[in-house]
């Protein structure tokens, strides 16, 4: 598809930097059968149909922004994105680099009691990267790593995004990026849903470049799709089965849940999946056939990005800028500490 139709001027006012007081008090659109209704977050329990299976991205966010001294002179920065070699004191990954041009193989930068080498240099600003530290990677991590804020967050990250920025659920590390939908599922919203007989899965799609990197293409056809590590278990399975023997809906909580439901499906058994894991680069745009997911919690994307395509996809693309126009119109808050929208069903 044109890349230009997912196009849309968001103004800088509208972009949250803050997420709501409570989780789930954030504003809900219901993309209704041919209107918008206006609810916030914490309804949306009466909107999931009793019975329902609800399913979380369970990853966890890394500390994963690293700013330290070059050993030539001057400050870099790194953005973590997979680990490829782990050890209590070694460790291999990917990063994004910055300035990128001026840290090729072999700079060295020190961020406190780590050492960081640049092993080589990829196109786009990537690099595979050394971490070591004689007082042990992980646990200089966890000190010396800052939130990764998102770019269009114009502040510096600060105790509170340590909470706030990762879903209450997170529980398997590895993400540079949050699963923002989950950002607004408080325990008392899980316990409400619980109490409805409504049931939960997690699956977990650790996030990467594959979802937040920018489509500087005119087609989105010609959009390179990073692969990003998923892992869907038999328990997800039996889950997504029992549901469909109910005829209860598979509700997805997250463009990232979508994605990992949607690469595991099963050939042999249209809605539903085989348990897995491996990488998956799944890019879904408008013509894509959604064969798991059939309700989706989500939040406001931004313009021209792989996110607002599955979303268009799943709900039709007039329905979705429509939905858009009605939100700016109305002043939601948009991206990742912004507000939510439901969608009950997909586009058929």
């Amino acid at each position: 598809m044109r890349t230009e139709l997912l196009d849309y001027e968001l103004p800088t006012e509208l972009v949250a930097e803050r997420p709501p007081p409570r989780r789930d008090d954030g504003r809900l659109l219901v993309l209704a059968a041919g209107s918008c209704e206006h609810r916030r977050v914490r309804e949306l329990v009466e909107l999931v149909p009793e019975g329902a299976l609800l399913v979380l991205n369970d990853t966890r966010v890394l500390p994963a922004r690293l700013r330290g001294a070059r050993s030539s002179g001057g400050k870099a920065e790194f953005l973590l994105l997979r680990r490829l070699q782990d050890g209590e004191h070694d460790q291999l990954w990917t990063a994004l680099a910055r300035p990128a041009k001026k840290l090729g193989p072999g700079e060295r930068v020190t961020v406190g009691a780590l050492r960081a080498t640049v092993l080589a240099r990829g196109d786009g600003g990537e690099v595979s990267l050394r971490l070591q530290s004689p007082l042990g990677v992980s646990e200089e991590l966890g000190r010396v790593g800052r939130v990764p804020l998102p770019p269009y967050i114009a502040r510096e990250d600060d105790a509170d995004d340590r909470e706030r920025y990762q879903t209450i659920y997170a529980r398997n590390e590895g993400s540079a990026a949050a699963p923002t939908a989950g950002l607004h599922l408080s325990e008392e919203l899980l316990a409400a849903f619980a109490a409805r007989g409504v049931e939960r899965a997690q699956v977990t799609l650790h996030v990467g470049l594959g979802t937040f990197r920018p489509v500087t293409s005119d087609d989105l056809d010609d959009h390179e799709m990073h692969g990003e590590w998923f892992q869907l278990d038999d328990s997800v399975a039996r889950a997504i089965e029992s549901a469909r023997a109910r005829e209860c809906p598979v509700v997805a909580v997250g463009t990232t849940v979508v994605r990992a439901l949607e690469s595991a499906r099963d050939a042999d058994r249209p809605g539903h999946v085989r348990a897995c894991s491996g990488e998956t680069r799944l890019l879904i745009q408008p013509g894509f056939s959604f064969s798991v997911t059939d309700s989706l919690l989500t939040n406001f994307h931004q313009p021209r990005s792989t996110l607002l395509a599955l979303v268009s996809a799943f709900a039709g693309l007039e329905r979705v800028r429509e939905a858009y126009r009605t939100a700016l119109e109305e002043r939601y808050r948009f991206l990742s500490y912004g507000d939510a929208m439901w969608i009950p069903r997909r586009a058929s």
